[in-house]
């Protein structure tokens, strides 16, 4: 994305006083949230993240299918109950019956993953744009049709690969694209958590649905974070995993879905490396992070120390880039996506901020509705690769030959 596509998307940070002043009348967009109940993780994230900007302004919801939670949730977050929806169904039928100047514009789906195309879908053909919890869905076919929907109008659809909008992740796809590392030759990308290493589904809801088959999809660890070290690994190489040799690993007896696992991976552009996920490393949190290395150099960048990218230039002492307003060395994509000066920590809600912004963006300007694609956000190309994973690890860990194509080919 050029400096020219993202200059109004960061105007709190970067726009002078008299432009904020100006810009600050511009009507927020409208909003709704379907999933997030009272309890629900990710749904208080999506809200505090698009709420940090005041781009969004959230006016309806179907919070949870408990009314009690879904009444009590609209309550603490000031939603009328007039626009507090039994359903999923019933509040897209009655939103869209709205005025035009009234009716939300934007659905945000933080369900568990079973529901994400079924609402997609019936959101998109009641005229609203998406932004959507990854992954896209539990299939790569009901995917491929949603893509196919989409290309079908004018509707935007965004998907929450959250870490792709960390300052300093842009950075790390900037040196890669701009030959600061040479011919990508390695790349390790690992993504281990701790959480479930006991038999957490047992009294832990968000536990309970992820190792659900019939909820989270054919793939428990590298559905749920996997997808997030492979989509790491794309977007930073500029380039597609094209082949993978794969195994899946169940650990906690009883448990339905695979909560570890690793691949051998190869490049459209020649790379090898490894991809390893798994949430049964004790005592792990996020501990997400990427080394990329080239014939001139390398890097790292570790999602819990998120505003530095370490560079190792061969025959040179190493560098260390910051993320922050004014600091040397940054790209304009970096730069866009901070808010504040070095020294300041800017972390996850920040990121996933940033994806809610150049959604809004895009809302704002028909030019980029013509896609279905928000600029900077990653969309439903990006969906169907991290389902096209999935397909391929699950294919690869059951195969005596071992390695698996991972189709189709292409990135955003």
């Amino acid at each position: 994305m050029s400096k020219l596509d993202t200059d109004n998307v960061y105007w709190l940070s970067t726009a002078p006083q008299q432009e904020l002043r100006s810009m600050a009348k511009m009507q927020k967009i409208r909003l709704g949230m379907i999933g997030g109940g009272e309890g629900a993780f990710i749904g208080a994230v999506h809200r505090n993240a698009f709420g940090l900007d005041g781009q969004y302004d959230l006016v309806c919801g179907a919070f949870s299918r408990d009314p009690s939670n879904n009444e009590s949730t609209a309550d603490s977050l000031g939603v009328e109950h007039s626009r507090t929806y039994a359903s999923w169904e019933d509040m897209l039928e009655k939103e869209a019956a709205l005025p035009e100047q009234q009716r939300m514009q934007v659905v945000s789906i933080v369900t568990p993953n079973h529901l994400h195309v079924p609402i997609s879908v019936a959101a998109i053909k009641a005229g609203f744009h998406v932004f959507c919890e990854k992954p896209a869905g539990v299939g790569l076919g009901e995917v491929k049709d949603l893509q196919d929907l989409l290309h079908s109008t004018d509707r935007l659809y965004g998907l929450a690969h959250t870490y792709l909008g960390y300052p300093m992740v842009w950075q790390a796809r900037h040196m890669v694209q701009s030959g600061m590392l040479g011919n990508i030759r390695k790349v390790f990308v690992e993504y281990p958590q701790g959480w479930l290493s006991a038999n957490e589904e047992t009294h832990n809801k968000q536990a309970k649905w992820r190792t659900d088959p019939s909820l989270a999809g054919g793939s428990g660890c590298m559905g749920d974070i996997g997808t997030h070290a492979f989509g790491l690994a794309e977007f930073v190489l500029d380039d597609a995993i094209t082949a993978l040799c794969g195994q899946l690993y169940t650990h906690i007896e009883d448990r339905q879905l695979d909560d570890d696992g690793a691949a051998l991976i190869k490049t459209k552009k020649g790379a090898t490396g490894v991809l390893i996920a798994s949430q049964v490393c004790a005592g792990e949190e996020n501990a997400l992070k990427i080394k990329v290395y080239g014939d001139k150099g390398g890097l790292e960048w570790h999602q819990m120390e998120p505003n530095s990218v370490v560079y190792r230039p061969i025959g040179q002492p190493y560098q260390v880039f910051r993320a922050g307003l004014g600091q040397p060395g940054l790209c304009d994509e970096a730069v866009n996506r901070c808010r504040i000066p070095g020294g300041h920590p800017e972390g996850y809600l920040e990121a996933m901020a940033n994806l809610y912004n150049d959604f809004a963006n895009a809302v704002r300007s028909e030019s980029d509705q013509t896609s279905s694609k928000a600029s900077g956000v990653p969309g439903i190309n990006s969906g169907l690769r991290g389902m096209a994973f999935i397909d391929a690890m699950l294919a690869s860990s059951e195969s005596d030959t071992k390695w698996e194509t991972v189709s189709p080919v292409g990135t955003e």
